[in-house]
């Protein structure tokens, strides 16, 4: 984290775009920490709010165009040559699959909060020729939905950060915004299923 937090205070903007595209196209990115650690910073001045909400948006928009664009085109299947990338997609692609086939396209939009999901829908819809018109409808404010959300927790945090950071370890973080978007997700299904 501490690499992290290095990299956006020497790059700062472009650091956010670029780490944010890429983490999107693949999990080996912690792009929920860099939002957060991106609202920390915009309460530090370091950065600006509005800015740093764009600039992450962007970056998060081109990393999932991009997965799309391989499932669609079909160069994912070229992609799955490569061992590492074959095993990371066998794992996790099939349980996506399994998302997309109980709750539709609105995988795409509430997808962005459940790590190792998130990296997954694009790839999916594109897989699955979902029209690029209902991949933006649901992919896209989805995005801003999550970028917004993440950089505000670390903006209120602010300087709790550091004590919360210390106290919990990235993978707990991790788990517990898991649970709270999966509880979230859970409820709004239901009260969906109610017609409430």
């Amino acid at each position: 984290m501490e690499h992290i937090d290095y990299f956006l205070a020497t790059y700062g903007y472009l650091a956010i775009f670029v780490l944010l595209m890429l983490g999107i196209v693949g999990p080996f990115i912690p792009d929920d920490t860099i939002l957060v650690l991106s609202g920390v910073a915009v309460h530090r001045g370091q950065l600006d709010m509005v800015t740093t909400i764009a600039v992450a948006y962007a970056g998060s928009l081109c990393g999932i165009s991009l997965s799309y664009a391989l499932g669609r085109t079909g160069a994912v299947y070229v992609l799955r040559r490569i061992d590492a990338v074959d095993r990371w997609m066998s794992r996790c692609l099939p349980e996506v699959e399994r998302w997309f086939e109980r709750y539709g396209k609105w995988t795409l939009f509430f997808g962005y909060f459940i790590a190792g999901v998130r990296h997954f829908t694009a790839l999916a819809a594109g897989v699955g020729n979902v029209r690029p018109r209902t991949f933006a409808l649901y992919a896209f404010p989805g995005g801003f939905v999550w970028v917004a959300s993440f950089i505000s927790i670390g903006y209120f945090l602010g300087q709790e950060w550091e004590q919360i950071r210390h106290r919990f370890d990235r993978g707990a973080l991790i788990a517990a915004g898991v649970v709270a978007a999966a509880g979230l997700f859970g409820w709004w299904l239901r009260r969906k299923h109610r017609g409430v």
